[in-house]
């Protein structure tokens, strides 16, 4: 394994009693020092305020239009299952296009879509088919986005903060997006609302194109379609790899799938709902920060498994059925361990050959919102035969075992200088 104190060749060696001097680790501070990716950041901060506020009005909408419980919930699962077709299909577009190009078109789409749902000549069926043409084009805009930064920020440990830094911003989304967006309704009308995140697109279209190199498009010359993309999931190393990013997932929106069930039987309050949805986020971006901000890559790398397979054991504490200040701390556990994605961005963009990583990173994307979508409609199914925390516990004993495969293929694939998420390219000269 390679160390900090290496010389190089012709250097004298250090006098006697003194130590090596190591080279300081990268922080999210120098991540920030790149012009380009504080526009990619800022862009992100405009389409996300723009997905979750959507998602909410267009919720509200459905439901002031139709009162049925049934296509208002919908409207959220048509955020998850049009992610497979746009992931797989329209995923060579992410190494035939030019990125930029391909980032830019996607968020005018998005916009174009809003746009159309504040006509009121739109009919429920129109507003569902844009809300799935969003979806469609949600993993095409990340996987590029992702591969993009590698680009930006190269390969190394500035890329890993730098997709740190998006998910954190993500994971907040998430503790912050849908209050922003509920006070945005009590000023507006949901209509008003979807007019105003069509320009929030728009704003991320704009800062896009002004702010980031033109970059030719990777892989111009492949025309292999859907045959490329499960080429792939060929690769043994990138097919373990993308299993540790969806599976772990699958099972951990699980309790938040069912949340509100839990605290209804629980007798909780409104409050206590809340606590138990903030409670995995917030450990996921403290998580996350701590091993960013703390940790060398080295570190990270070697911790990668170990959170990993450890990650679903808090919901055992599920099984005795407990109050909501266990079930939120066992929650905030579980939220924690996902520290170990940072190592594992390392591992996967290291594996990927750079002709073929926008593919791969759309693949990624999609396969992380579908196989979630199924986790959530798993979760319901057995919530039907079984109490809830009996599922959440369950969800956390079979979770582990499949992680526990996952991890042991990973140890067998893998060799010793990509622990450290060392290039490839490196590896052969």
């Amino acid at each position: 394994m390679p160390t900090n104190d290496l010389k190089p060749p012709g250097e004298p060696p250090a006098p006697a009693g003194t130590r090596p001097s190591v080279a300081p680790q990268p922080g999210y501070r120098a991540v920030f020092a790149v012009r380009e990716f504080r526009y990619v950041f800022a862009a992100h901060l405009c389409s996300l305020l723009g997905v979750v506020v959507s998602e909410l009005a267009l919720t509200v909408l459905v439901y002031e239009l139709t009162r049925s419980p049934l296509l208002s919930s919908l409207t959220f699962a048509l955020g998850f299952l049009p992610y497979l077709f746009g992931g797989t299909v329209l995923a060579g577009l992410a190494d035939r296009v030019p990125p930029r190009r391909l980032l830019v078109v996607c968020d005018v789409i998005c916009a174009a879509c809003v746009a159309l749902m504040t006509v009121p000549l739109t009919p429920v069926a129109g507003l569902l088919a844009l809300r799935c043409a969003v979806a469609v084009v949600a993993p095409v805009f990340q996987g590029t986005r992702t591969a993009t930064l590698a680009d930006i920020l190269g390969e190394g440990e500035l890329f890993v903060l730098g997709r740190s830094l998006l998910r954190i911003v993500s994971q907040s989304a998430l503790l912050t997006g849908f209050a922003v967006g509920g006070v945005l309704l009590t000023a507006v009308p949901p209509r008003g609302a979807l007019g105003i995140t069509a320009g929030t697109f728009l704003g991320s279209a704009l800062l896009l194109r002004l702010g980031t190199a033109r970059r030719p498009a990777r892989g111009a010359g492949e025309r292999e379609g859907l045959r490329a993309t499960w080429g792939v999931l060929r690769d043994r190393r990138v097919r373990a790899l993308m299993l540790m990013f969806w599976v772990p997932p699958m099972f951990a929106v699980v309790p938040e799938a069912l949340a509100a069930p839990f605290a209804d039987a629980a007798g909780a309050s409104t409050a206590a709902l809340g606590l138990l949805m903030c409670a995995l986020p917030v450990g996921t971006v403290l998580g996350e920060l701590l091993a960013g901000s703390l940790l060398s890559a080295a570190a990270r790398a070697r911790i990668v498994l170990p959170l990993a397979a450890t990650g679903l054991l808090p919901f055992l504490l599920y099984a005795a059925g407990p109050g909501v200040g266990l079930a939120a701390a066992a929650l905030f556990l579980a939220g924690a361990t996902g520290a170990y994605t940072l190592g594992l961005d390392a591992w996967f963009v290291a594996a990927v050959p750079e002709e073929r990583r926008g593919r791969a990173m759309t693949l990624m994307s999609a396969g992380m919102m579908t196989t979630q979508g199924l986790g959530m409609a798993a979760a319901g199914v057995a919530a039907e035969f079984a109490a809830v925390h009996t599922v959440v516990a369950g969800a956390g004993i079979l979770g582990t075992g499949c992680v526990a495969l996952l991890v042991r293929e990973v140890r067998t694939v893998r060799n010793g200088p990509e622990d450290d998420g060392i290039d490839r390219k490196a590896r052969r000269g």
